[in-house]
């Protein structure tokens, strides 16, 4: 599910995948870098992307070695893409190619193939039907890499309201 159980934050600490890609040379028309997971998967995405300063090759989560169910003992983290074209868990090997020469996992099996983060908000707070009168409202809010600025709320067709952060 989209916005579900497997959206979270993370603290990563790795290498940045510039310079990873700045070691191997790439050729000019390489627009494409795929990540190959140990167990066959792959995911792909725009080269450009990989320029980003916090696009990691990761080896540690949340101040600790990275944990085996999220990639140990490497993999990619690029902001702003989906994780089903980008971040690669047990990277074994990265390879530059085309971006119309190699469709990664999810995308011979019909996905789209940029996978951008799209804005998104979730109201999760009260997650209930609720009796008329005064209710506390609270979720999160995402855009990476561009980030949230404000969040607007409004009841049924009332006015909106700016969000308090907390």
């Amino acid at each position: 599910e989209v916005a579900g159980v497997l959206v979270g934050t993370a603290r990563w600490t790795g290498v940045p995948l510039s310079r990873v890609l700045a070691l191997a040379g790439p050729l000019p028309d390489a627009d494409q870098l795929i990540g190959r997971s140990v167990d066959g998967w792959t995911g792909g995405f725009p080269t450009a992307l990989a320029a980003a300063p916090d696009a990691l090759v990761a080896i540690g989560m949340n101040g600790v070695e990275l944990p085996v169910r999220h990639g140990y003992p490497a993999r990619l983290v690029i902001p702003g893409l989906y994780g089903y074209v980008s971040a690669t868990k047990w990277l074994s090997d990265l390879e530059l190619t085309r971006w119309d020469d190699y469709d990664a996992y999810w995308i011979r099996r019909g996905w789209a193939k940029s996978g951008p983060v799209k804005t998104m908000t979730r109201i999760d707070v009260p997650g209930r039907v609720v009796t008329p009168g005064t209710v506390r409202v609270a979720g999160v809010a995402w855009a990476p890499p561009r980030g949230i600025s404000a969040v607007e709320l409004r009841v049924d067709r009332g006015r909106w309201q700016r969000a308090r952060c907390s």
